[in-house]
């Protein structure tokens, strides 16, 4: 994989490395990427930056004249504080109300150039790394959205390049086997998304009947916070009524506006003009085989700017 140029969200801001005293210089420079590793394996804005922040603390304590490599020293620290935070967000899950949901980000358009990139930070990805015990997430991130060499990865998880590689085979059989069935082109999912925000906005019911696959699945993430429902629901029929109704309550006051969403285009509901639902979506085989809604208000601060991600 080819080292891809990182973007800060506020780069106007961001003083030029010349500024920067050799740690710190070391640290912006890969903070996007550090950001990303944190956020792939928590599915969690807030806290990936909680992370980096533990990052920074144990960084500036480092003698840079025994770092070999800048670049793999921060991914270990930062892999290292994202396992401890994720054993802790699973103990939040098992007391969340609902459904629970990677927290969105209105990412920058050249994420989707990176189709590897764009892929590992969907919210189909997403989930499915949810499956993933820690380990296994962290692995599976650091390989094969990182390209982190075995030993480099060992290094991270405190656990031998063997065992690392028996991991790496075991995360990529089960994301294999849950992830989307077929690779989806941009258009693909542009004329979905589309398509059903044609259906929605002149309630035609058969449109959106026609564009949901027979075992579509929506998830709606409301955390105890905002009315969602609470149990996934299945089946064209059921999910097309559902959103049917839903929307039916606030036809006069809610607007769909696409948005680029985790890398992929998706739709974000406003009420009153304000931002109620980021609605993302997973495409298989020309259908909407997933809509996930997240409502958190908690969930959406990161939908209001971009954020930069990058590898």
């Amino acid at each position: 994989m080819s080292e891809h140029s990182e973007r800060t969200t506020d780069a106007a801001d961001k003083p030029s490395p010349g500024d920067l005293d050799p740690a710190t210089e070391a640290f912006v420079t890969h903070r996007n990427l550090l950001f990303t590793v944190a956020y792939e394996m928590l599915g969690s804005a807030a806290d990936a930056e909680e992370v980096l922040q533990e990052t920074w603390l144990r960084w500036v304590g480092v003698d840079l004249d025994t770092v070999r490599d800048q670049r793999a020293y921060l991914v270990r620290i930062t892999t290292r504080q994202a396992l401890t935070q994720l054993r802790t967000l699973g103990r939040r899950k098992e007391t969340y109300i609902g459904p629970w949901l990677p927290e969105p980000l209105l990412t920058t358009p050249d994420v989707a150039e990176d189709v590897e990139l764009a892929d590992s930070v969907s919210m189909a990805m997403l989930l499915v790394l949810e499956t993933l015990t820690p380990t296994e997430r962290a692995v599976f991130v650091l390989r094969e959205v990182f390209d982190l060499e075995y030993d480099e990865i060992a290094e991270a998880v405190d656990k031998n390049a063997a065992a690392v590689r028996q991991i790496a085979h075991r995360a990529r059989a089960h994301v294999a086997a849950r992830r989307p069935r077929g690779v989806v082109s941009p258009a693909q999912t542009r004329d979905a998304i589309e398509a059903f925000q044609r259906a929605v906005n002149t309630g035609d019911l058969q449109g959106l009947l026609d564009i949901l696959a027979p075992d579509v699945v929506f998830l709606g993430d409301g955390g105890g916070v905002v009315q969602a429902v609470r149990a996934p629901v299945v089946g064209a029929d059921k999910v097309g009524r559902l959103l049917a109704a839903a929307l039916g309550t606030v036809a006069a006051t809610f607007s769909l506006h696409p948005a680029r969403v985790n890398g992929h285009p998706a739709l974000i509901l406003r009420l009153d003009g304000e931002i109620d639902t980021v609605l993302a979506v997973r495409i298989d085989d020309g259908l909407i085989s997933g809509l996930y809604a997240v409502r958190n208000p908690e969930k959406l601060s990161r939908v209001g700017r971009e954020t930069a991600v990058s590898r």
